[in-house]
C-alpha cells in the first residue's frame, strides 16, 4: 500500500508539474504579444501639417473642418492645420507630411527654402486643389519643381467626369474607374522644364476634347509628391472617392 501511495504522489506530481508548465508558456506568449517592443511596430498615426488660407476657398469649412476629420478617421493621421504661413517654419521638423492647399502669399525666404529643404530630404508633400494654381509670380521654382506645372485657369464651376487611367497606383487603389462630381476643373499643364508627371486620372467634359489631370504624382528625385486638383466645396470634400483618395495620398507620401 505505501509504494502505490507512493507511486501515485510521484505521478500527481509531474502532471502538475507540467500544467505549471503549460500555463507559464502561455503567460510568457500572452506576455510577448502585449510587450512594448511589439507595440512600436504597430503603424504610427501619420503626423500631417495642412496649411491653408487664401482667397475664393472656403478653407475653414473643407480643410479645416472635413479633411482633418476625413485624414483622423480610424487612427491614420494627427493633422495639424494651420493658415497662418508664419507658423509652418516651426512645424516642419516634426512632421511626416506637408499638405498645401493655400493661394495665400508665402514670401519669407527662409521658409521657401525650408519647404524644398523639407522636400529633399525625402518627406511627403501632398499638393491640394489651389496650391496647383500658378499663385506666386515671384516664387516660379515652386511650381516648376514641385508642381512641375500649374493651372491659370478652370472651367465655370460644374459637373464633370473622373477617369483613373493607372488603378494599379497606391494612391488610386480601390478608386472607381470613373466617378462624376462638381468642382471647378483645373487647367493643369505639366511644365516641360519641371521633372515631369505621372497621370493617375485625368478629367474630361462631354463635348469637349480637353483633357486635364487631375489626379497626378509628380517625378521628384528625393520625394514622393501628390497633386490633387479636385477640392472646391462640399461636392468633392463629401465624395468618399475623394476621400479615398486623399487619405492614399498621404498614405503613399509619407512611405519611406
Amino acid at each position: 500500500m505505501k509504494l502505490k501511495t507512493l507511486f501515485f504522489k510521484l505521478l500527481t506530481a509531474k502532471w502538475s508539474t507540467l500544467i505549471t508548465l503549460f500555463v507559464l508558456a502561455i503567460s510568457l506568449c500572452s506576455c510577448a504579444v502585449h510587450s512594448p517592443a511589439n507595440a512600436q511596430k504597430k503603424s504610427k498615426a501619420i503626423r500631417i501639417l495642412m496649411v491653408g488660407g487664401g482667397s475664393s476657398h472656403d478653407f475653414d469649412k473643407w480643410y479645416k473642418e472635413v479633411d482633418v476629420n476625413t485624414l483622423e478617421k480610424d487612427g491614420l493621421a494627427t493633422v495639424t492645420y494651420t493658415s497662418d504661413v508664419n507658423t509652418i517654419l516651426s512645424k516642419l521638423s516634426d512632421i511626416d507630411v506637408l499638405m498645401l492647399t493655400n493661394n495665400q502669399p508665402m514670401k519669407d525666404p527662409d521658409l521657401r527654402k525650408a519647404i524644398f529643404a523639407f522636400v529633399n530630404s525625402g518627406k511627403g508633400l501632398v499638393l491640394a486643389h489651389a496650391a496647383l494654381w500658378y499663385n506666386w509670380k515671384d516664387w516660379p521654382e515652386y511650381n516648376a519643381q514641385l508642381v512641375s506645372g500649374g493651372s491659370n485657369g478652370h472651367d465655370k464651376y460644374g459637373s464633370f467626369e473622373v477617369t483613373v487611367v493607372d488603378a494599379k497606383h497606391p494612391v488610386t487603389k480601390g478608386v472607381d474607374q470613373k466617378f462624376t462630381l462638381k468642382d471647378e476643373r483645373y487647367y493643369y499643364k505639366p511644365d516641360p522644364t519641371g521633372p515631369g508627371i505621372k497621370v493617375l486620372a485625368n478629367s474630361s467634359v462631354a463635348g469637349s476634347t480637353d483633357i486635364y489631370p487631375s489626379v497626378f504624382t509628380v517625378n521628384h528625385p528625393k520625394a514622393r509628391i501628390v497633386g490633387l486638383a479636385l477640392g472646391h466645396d462640399a461636392e468633392s470634400h463629401d465624395l468618399p472617392v475623394y476621400q479615398m483618395l486623399l487619405r492614399n495620398a498621404v498614405k503613399w507620401v509619407s512611405a519611406k
